[in-house]
C-alpha cells in the first residue's frame, strides 16, 4: 500500500479489521511494525527539518531531571534507556551551558547528583510548549474519542514495550525496575 502525501492509511485493511475477528496477533504485529517504522521516519524527518535532532537526548534528560528531581548520571542513563557514555556527553554539554548543575550526593560523598537549573527548567518548558503546540495543531481535527483512544493505546504500547525491554534484558526481573518506571513515564 503506497503511503504518498495525502494518502490515508487503513490499518484495519492490514490487520483484518476489529469487527472481522480475522486479525491475528501476527497480522497486527506486521501492521504495527510497518506503522512504527513509518512513525519513526516521520518524526525523524520532522526533527531534521526543525533542526532538533541534535537536542533529542538533552530533552529526554532534562525532562527526567525536571519531573523526578536530582539523580546520578548512572540512574539517569538507566531511567532513560540511554547509554551512559551518551548521557555523560550530554551532561557535560548541559553543565557547560548552565542547564544542569552537579552537587555532591549527600548519601555518598564520592558521587554527584545532577540538578536542573532555572535555565534548564525554562529550556524544558520551552521544548514542551513547542511540542504541545505542534501536536495541538495536528490533533485539532480529530474527535475527542479518537484523541482519547490514541493516548490510551500509546500509553499501553509504551508500558508493554518498557516491560518487554526489561524482561528481554533481565528475564528474571518481572517486578518493574527503575528503567521500566522511567521508560513508562511521559515526555
Amino acid at each position: 500500500m503506497s503511503m504518498g502525501k495525502g494518502t490515508v492509511h487503513d490499518p484495519e485493511a492490514v490487520a483484518g479489521g476489529p469487527d472481522t475477528g480475522a486479525s491475528s496477533a501476527e497480522d497486527a504485529a506486521t501492521g504495527l511494525g510497518s506503522e512504527l517504522v513509518r512513525f519513526s521516519r516521520l518524526i525523524s524527518a520532522s526533527r531534521q527539518r526543525a533542526k532538533f535532532e541534535q537536542g533529542a537526548g538533552e530533552r529526554v534528560l532534562l525532562a527526567r531531571l525536571v519531573r523526578d528531581g536530582a539523580q546520578r548520571a548512572t540512574d539517569l542513563a538507566a531511567a532513560t534507556l540511554l547509554d551512559l557514555s551518551t548521557v555523560s556527553r550530554q551532561v557535560r554539554s548541559m553543565v557547560e551551558r548552565g542547564l544542569i548543575e552537579r552537587h555532591p550526593d549527600p548519601e555518598d560523598g564520592r558521587g554527584t547528583l545532577l540538578h536542573p537549573t532555572e535555565d534548564g527548567i525554562a529550556a524544558f518548558e520551552a521544548y514542551r510548549r513547542q511540542r504541545d503546540a505542534e501536536l495541538t495543531q495536528l490533533l485539532q481535527p480529530w474527535s475527542p474519542e479518537d484523541r482519547y483512544q490514541l493516548i490510551r493505546l500509546m500509553a499501553r504500547l509504551n508500558d508493554d514495550l518498557a516491560q518487554h525491554q526489561i524482561t528481554r534484558h533481565d528475564p528474571g526481573n518481572h517486578s518493574g525496575s527503575v528503567a521500566q518506571q522511567g521508560a513508562s513515564k511521559h515526555d
